[in-house]
């Protein structure tokens, strides 16, 4: 039986990793991009492509108070997930 309930660890790990491009936050890690920020990308509407897929999978792990799956690979990972 596949367990379609455990998160995509290369997604999570991305977060530690990918730099935000452009913008107010630009070169901040996705992991690290305020909440504010992020309900604002909500609002507007998420980037295309893979930075819109982190953003809103940031956004949805802040939204649904689950930090401490990041601050968890944050500790496991300290250097990034490189």
């Amino acid at each position: 039986m596949e367990n379609n309930a455990l998160p995509d660890t290369t997604v999570l790990l991305a977060l530690l990793t990918y730099r935000m491009p452009f913008g107010k936050y630009k070169d901040w890690l996705i992991a690290d991009l305020p909440v504010s920020y992020l309900e604002w990308f909500e609002r507007k509407g998420f980037p295309a492509g893979k930075l819109g897929m982190l953003l809103s999978t940031m956004y949805e792990i802040r939204l649904n108070d689950l930090m401490f799956v990041i601050d968890g690979l944050k500790k496991r990972y300290p250097n990034g997930a490189g």
